[in-house]
């Protein structure tokens, strides 16, 4: 599924896993091994992300010499209830006890990303996404696994119809949304460098001048001002589609030219229902509130539209998680493009994922109030057999 195998390699696995993890391996060796049946679940909904922690454990097993038996009763990026398992893992407790931290971390984060990218593309399903999540991760491996669960999410969701994430921002992960490269708009720091957004503009569309052109409008805070003066100085850009603007406004200001009053007011000309149905006071400042809001794409949408430049597009980006991509919806916000990492696990409580022994040597033993990991087993076990 990777470039390159998924880390801790296996000699490196007794220095990453927990030390009674190591410590029960050591007694195991010493007393006698058995085959153990461990039952992994989660403690809430997710979408099943399991491919990565499945191959790695495979790598683990042919590395040592032996063969672990991996049954996932659910397809990969396959919606899974909060408590049911999500592998069932068999094979020798002296090989498999150490490896329980490592495969632990993948598969949590990643199904939970998995099912927040899904939930964003179904919110928005004709927009397109990006993610760009790779500055906020910690680490190569948490970059992969994330941009590995954006991808898994998106399929998802492009299966029910969604458009879902197209790529994301680096080279190293492209692939898993089939591309070669990371795809991405300009940094701030290039119109620092530059002097100003048009000349930013003119030095990106110099040094790349076969691909389209997205320009970052936020600098200065001239969002408005600066989209109209590129817009004019690439007339046959604009008008073949292949030029965008991206809206990055930060939560301390209004657009350019809007206040409360006036995002407001532009609401209730092209989506009057968004006001009159929103519920929450987040919903509210999503909607007509500082930064990127709902009506500040509105009014974007609005000014390039007036001066005939109904072919560019608007991207989006800063704070694009569940929740707002939920409440552009109900603005049904013109955006063709969302940039965003914040399909990240807000709350990492909600990533632990738990693994349980629930048979010894084919006998079954599960811990007090683990019992319905058992229970679901058998019930699976039988399901084959019928």
């Amino acid at each position: 599924m990777s470039n390159h195998p998924m880390q801790p390699n296996v000699e490196e696995i007794s220095r990453f896993t927990d030390a009674y993890f190591r410590k029960t391996k050591e007694a195991v060796g010493r007393f006698g091994d058995v085959t153990a049946t461990y039952a992994v679940f989660m403690r809430r909904p997710v979408l099943f992300t399991g491919q990565m922690t499945i191959d790695w454990l495979h790598s683990v097993a042919k590395s040592r010499g032996v063969e672990f038996e991996i049954e996932a009763p659910h397809a990969e990026g396959e919606f899974v209830g909060a408590g049911e398992p999500m592998l069932y893992l068999t094979g020798s407790l002296y090989h498999l006890a150490d490896t329980e931290t490592l495969y632990l971390q993948k598969l949590g984060a990643a199904s939970v990303a998995a099912y927040n990218a899904y939930m964003m593309a179904m919110a928005l399903p004709k927009t397109a996404f990006l993610a760009m999540d790779a500055r906020h991760c910690a680490g190569a491996d948490m970059a992969e696994l994330m941009a590995y669960a954006a991808s898994v999410g998106s399929k998802a969701a492009q299966a029910k119809g969604a458009v879902g994430f197209i790529g994301n921002a680096t080279d190293a992960t492209a692939h898993f949304f089939g591309q070669e490269h990371g795809l991405g708009t300009m940094p701030h720091a290039l119109i620092g460098y530059a002097g100003s957004t048009l000349r930013a503009s003119e030095m990106l569309h110099e040094t790349f001048p076969d691909e389209n052109l997205t320009v970052l409008v936020d600098y200065y805070g001239s969002e408005v001002a600066d989209s109209l003066a590129v817009a004019n100085r690439f007339p046959d850009l604009a008008a073949a589609g292949r030029l965008a603007f991206r809206l990055d406004t930060h939560g301390g200001r209004y657009l350019e030219g809007m206040d409360l009053q006036a995002s407001y007011a532009i609401l209730d000309k092209y989506a009057p229902n968004a006001i009159r149905n929103y519920r929450t006071e987040n919903e509210l400042r999503h909607l007509v509130g500082t930064g990127v809001s709902a009506a500040a794409i509105w009014r974007l949408r609005e000014a390039l539209d007036g001066a005939g430049f109904d072919k560019v597009k608007v991207v989006a980006s800063s704070g694009f998680n569940v929740e707002k991509c939920k409440t552009m919806a109900i603005a049904d916000a013109p955006v063709d493009l969302v940039g965003t990492g914040s399909y990240l696990p807000d709350r990492w409580s909600e990533t632990y994922a738990t693994a349980d022994i629930i048979e010894y040597d084919g006998k079954p033993s599960v811990k007090v109030g683990r019992e319905f990991l058992l229970s679901k087993r058998r019930a699976m076990l039988k399901g084959v057999g019928s």
